[in-house]
């Protein structure tokens, strides 16, 4: 390609043209957008809304629009402004550079300027363009040439820029003007190549039972141009997408529900709501360049109350031979009473301890949801090995059901929950696999149905302790 070529050979590029870029025909709408305001989704689009301000005639005039995003959704465009309408628009991404010029050189000439390295004096030739796919063949007075380094300074003059060549992405519109005179003129559209995700770092206090929570919003913009003093917005929630639909891309499977928020909560946060999803404004206008990733400050709140978790998960009525870890999270709200009151968008929150000498020390990561204000959140940040749960089936009997056809099934359970840390912990037990009409009774510890499959028991074990669990589970269908 001769990108390539022109670097590895020193083959410069110069354009003898008279013509401006773009098409004779066509006024050029600015260099860019006076200004522009971006909501960004989580699945790779987002929104862009374009303003420029414009002297138009009366009647239809075809206007351009460069600086529009090279991975614009044409079939998105909207275009509004006092008095106008839209009759024809084009985007043109076929851009300009020395690997398109050559090739659209095909058949054509081109001139050669080559320098003697000695004297300087400079000889130009015609040629003409036989080829341009892995190098560029030429046919110069009669002999045919690859254009190469020999160790000639060598130059290539083109006598023109083709129409069809753009140094940037551009939108080209025919609009028909009810009268003449200056006015904004605002161009929406969806675009690809843009994304976010939010990050958190919570830092606990143990011993305390205090956290500082700091977040940020990273955007990556990947869509082949500058967003420059762009007014933004990010917005968490999933939107209807139909190229991201299952069933549209013929799967035929539905999509995996999403992860459920504990507490779900009441409160109104900062955020604002927009339908089912909310959109939350970055403080202050960012220029996100293009192939550029950027951060942006989302929360930072110290000294918000928090505990450490211990649970353990059965989804079946079973023996397990060996005694299995316990899960260990970090829990906190997102309430106003915690310093928080905002909503949280879904993303990767990662959990530092002080360690005895008082430095952080990274303990575990996890994917948190979009957690409306109000609910708690939960940081799973590994397994305590110190920390086990055995359960085991110490009798089952079939006992008559709700009707003749029906059966249901009692089961005597114990759970040995162990603790070889040096200070108490309570571990929340989860047993779940039941069917419907579950009873729970004769509980050494009394727990409850957290919901019609699942059983929870809180169980205190002192330090290098054990506690046994018993309940008697009668559950059918």
């Amino acid at each position: 390609m001769i990108d390539r070529l022109a670097l590895l050979t020193g083959v410069a590029v110069s354009v003898l043209a008279t013509c401006p870029v773009a098409a004779q025909s066509a006024q050029d709408g600015s260099g860019g957008p006076d200004s522009v305001s971006l909501t960004v989704y989580n699945q790779n689009i987002a929104l862009v809304e374009d303003t420029r301000s414009m002297t138009l005639p009366a009647g239809r005039s075809r206007r351009e629009f460069p600086g529009v995003s090279a991975s614009i959704r044409p079939e998105t465009v909207g275009l509004s402004g006092r008095g106008l309408s839209v009759v024809e628009q084009n985007f043109d991404y076929d851009l300009l550079t020395p690997n398109r010029l050559m090739q659209a050189a095909v058949g054509g000439e081109i001139g050669i300027v080559r320098t003697n390295p000695g004297s300087g004096a400079q000889e130009t030739e015609r040629a003409r363009v036989l080829a341009a796919n892995e190098g560029v063949v030429l046919e110069v007075d009669g002999r045919i040439e690859v254009l190469r380094d020999d160790g000639v300074p060598t130059r290539v003059i083109f006598d023109e820029v083709p129409t069809n060549l753009r140094p940037r992405p551009t939108l080209s519109v025919t609009l028909d003007a009810s009268n003449g005179g200056q006015r904004d003129v605002t161009l929406t559209y969806l675009t690809t190549g843009l994304q976010w995700k939010a990050d958190y770092v919570a830092r606990f206090d143990e011993a305390n039972n205090r956290l500082d929570l700091t977040g940020w919003v990273t955007l990556t913009n990947a869509s082949g141009v500058t967003f420059a003093n762009a007014r933004t917005s990010v917005v968490a929630g999933d939107v209807a997408l139909a190229d991201q639909n299952p069933v549209n891309r013929g799967r035929g499977y539905p999509q995996q529900p999403p992860r459920a928020v504990r507490g779900a909560g009441t409160e109104a946060g900062g955020a604002q709501g927009v339908g089912d999803v909310y959109v939350y404004p970055l403080p202050e206008p960012v220029t996100v360049a293009n192939n550029q990733t950027k951060q942006v400050g989302l929360i930072d709140v110290a000294n918000v109350p928090a505990s450490k978790r211990y649970m353990f998960r059965s989804e079946w009525l079973q023996t397990e031979e060996e005694p299995r870890a316990a899960e260990v999270a970090v829990v906190f709200s997102n309430g106003r009473a915690s310093g928080i009151g905002a909503q949280l968008p879904a993303g990767i929150a990662r959990v530092y301890v002080n360690d005895a000498s008082g430095e952080p020390r990274f303990v575990g990561e996890d994917r948190v949801p979009h957690t409306p204000t109000g609910s708690d959140i939960v940081v799973t940040t590994g397994q305590a090995f110190d920390v086990t749960v055995q359960p085991r089936v110490v009798s089952s009997t079939t006992v008559p059901g709700y009707s003749s056809r029906r059966t249901r099934t009692r089961y005597v359970m114990e759970y040995t929950v162990r603790n070889a840390r040096s200070q108490d912990v309570v571990v929340e037990v989860r047993q779940g696999g039941f069917w419907r009409n579950t009873e729970l009774s004769e509980q050494s510890i009394v727990g409850e149905m957290r919901d019609s499959r699942t059983a929870v028991w809180s169980v205190p074990v002192s330090a290098n302790g054990e506690t046994k669990l018993t309940a008697t589970i009668t559950t059918g269908y």
